[in-house]
């Protein structure tokens, strides 16, 4: 309707159109003061603020990652290596003393190894430590207490030698006068060193919390002067651009209202709001025109909204049969998955037998699938009032049996019970479309049930007719809602959070139908529901004969 009215607005003004190609061919260049003109300045503002502002903080955020990172890289390195340092050299002077008490061989060399691994650590400590690059103090200290910790390795080896030749009371007297005072000036020095480190990492520490709070503060200040300038940008182009165009917009709603004597502002101006105040001077001339050919647009209107309606019929049809197809395919397509994913995890595991098992599970679920897709054509003749009716002589108790384990293999942890273990009945039905009713019922009893509860399939032979009930301790259906639950898209009040397109029920009722059967529910809102549908038996002459003909074949 939209694309007939601009047809007529063509038509009406092509003389008036004429004139304002011609204007528009004036303004064609970019005026400097063209809207185009403004708001590629202001985008060009904005864009250069956006990077100068990123490039601030960048730079601001550089300086800050530049001073930690001589925290991270030096002090907190050179903290470590030092406190490994004094814990292995403390764990030396431990191992000395043992050599000195060890009163067995094996005692001794347990010892005299620990001296050698600890020796190698804190040589390997050093080098890690002689690898930072340090300032003159740092060095000078260092290479005072590596000269000490020679020393001291130096009387440690004869206070061992002494434990080596059983001279225990002349190794306990040098491992306790000039091997303690040679490790005690050793491990003082450590010390030292250790502190200096430690003080000159807090004032870098100091020094990076300064710079990251002076950079802090000047991002916030780069952004509060963006924020200005971006809001004197939006009251700019507010009283510039939006205010002029708003005002036009409600001008042309009042033509659009045959309002034609409104007074059109911003004639005047040489820009493109301009030319858009005369083009809507152009539609109020020709709004009296408008309404002369307003007759032939309802008509092609009306023409224009049956084929509307044509397609939105169309259309819920085509979501229909999406929605039940999708429902349908997630059952066998996730017993396949199942199967799959499970021969890819065990595929090492597995014998052949367990393979082929499980390939033909899911060559049974491939052929399910195409079950399906021949049953949703059926089903969806039903729904269409063509219903394809192919009856035979089936036994409904393993077409209920297939049912329910196509439901325990699409979800998990589901509970549903069978007794119809003992029933044989013989019945006359299209399977497809039986199969599809009844896996319906049991869906919908699964879907409105909590996780864990029971759900019970239950088959029957009472007379001349085969019940089979489907009950479940789900959500059930308020009292106001049963008389219209087997209409067409109908839903129950209660099912509004739970996906469902409201065409399963009546599907099914026609299916029932067609079968020359009874459906039936008693529900109890918060308690359950209990589907009862009731299917003709054959007679016992056709009985008769179906069970002639299995038994002779």
């Amino acid at each position: 309707m939209k694309r007939l009215i601009e047809r007529s607005v063509e038509y009406v003004t092509a003389p008036q159109a004429a004139d304002s190609k011609r204007a528009r061919r004036g303004m064609s260049g970019l005026h400097p003061y063209s809207v185009r003109a403004r708001l590629y300045s202001v985008f060009a503002l904005i864009f250069l603020l956006v990077i100068g502002l990123g490039t601030f903080g960048f730079a601001r955020l550089a300086e800050v990652n530049r001073v930690s990172e001589v925290i991270r890289n030096h002090w907190l390195r050179d903290t470590r290596i030092l406190g490994d340092l004094s814990n292995y050299m403390s764990d030396y002077r431990t191992a000395e003393a043992e050599q000195l008490l060890a009163t067995t061989p094996r005692e001794f060399a347990a010892s005299e190894k620990e001296i050698a691994t600890l020796g190698a650590t804190v040589a390997r400590s050093q080098r890690d430590y002689e690898e930072i690059s340090e300032d003159p103090s740092e060095t000078l200290l260092y290479s005072q207490f590596d000269r000490q910790w020679v020393a001291y390795q130096a009387i440690a080896t004869q206070v061992v030698a002494f434990a080596r030749a059983e001279r225990r009371r002349d190794g306990v007297l040098l491992y306790n006068t000039t091997s303690r005072r040679a490790f005690d000036l050793a491990s003082d020095t450590l010390s030292r060193l250790t502190d200096q480190t430690v003080t000159k990492a807090r004032t870098d520490t100091a020094l990076a919390a300064a710079t990251y709070q002076r950079a802090r503060i000047l991002i916030i200040s780069a952004m509060l002067l963006a924020t200005c300038l971006l809001i004197g940008v939006l009251v700019y182009i507010t009283g510039s651009i939006l205010a002029p165009l708003l005002k036009l917009a409600a001008c042309m709603r009042a033509v659009a209202d045959q309002h034609t004597e409104i007074a059109i502002p911003s004639i005047q101006r040489d820009d493109e709001i301009g030319e858009m105040a005369r083009a809507v001077a152009i539609f109020r001339d020709n709004a009296v025109a408008l309404v002369n050919s307003q007759r032939r647009l309802i008509e092609q209107a009306a023409v224009l909204e049956q084929g509307l309606d044509n397609e939105r019929r169309l259309t819920a049809q085509q979501r229909d049969f999406v929605a039940m197809t999708s429902h349908e395919f997630r059952t066998p397509l996730t017993v396949i998955d199942g199967h799959a994913q499970r021969l890819i995890k065990r595929s090492e595991k597995l014998d052949p037998r367990d393979i082929a098992e499980r390939g033909a599970r899911i060559r049974s679920a491939v052929q399910r699938i195409t079950n399906i897709m021949d049953s949703l054509l059926g089903a969806s003749r039903v729904l269409d009032g063509h219903a394809v009716f192919h009856p035979t002589e089936l036994e409904l108790s393993a077409l209920l049996r297939e049912a329910c384990q196509a439901h325990r293999d699409a979800t998990r942890g589901v509970i549903i019970s069978e007794e119809f273990s003992a029933l044989s009945a013989i019945i006359r039905g299209d399977q497809k479309l039986l199969f599809h009713a009844f896996s319906n019922l049991i869906s919908n009893a699964v879907k409105y049930s909590p996780l864990g509860s029971s759900v019970d399939v239950v088959a029957r032979r009472e007379s001349d007719w085969l019940v089979i009930e489907v009950r479940d301790l789900g959500i059930g259906i308020p009292a106001h809602d049963r008389e219209h639950l087997f209409e067409r898209y109908f839903r129950g009040s209660n099912a509004t959070g739970i996906a469902g397109t409201g065409v399963g029920l009546h599907l099914v009722s026609m299916v029932v139908n067609l079968h020359r059967g009874e459906i039936f529910v008693e529900s109890q809102e918060g308690v359950g529901s209990r589907f009862i549908v009731r299917l003709p038996l054959p007679g016992p002459e056709v009985t008769a004969q179906i069970t002639s003909s299995r038994d002779a074949a």
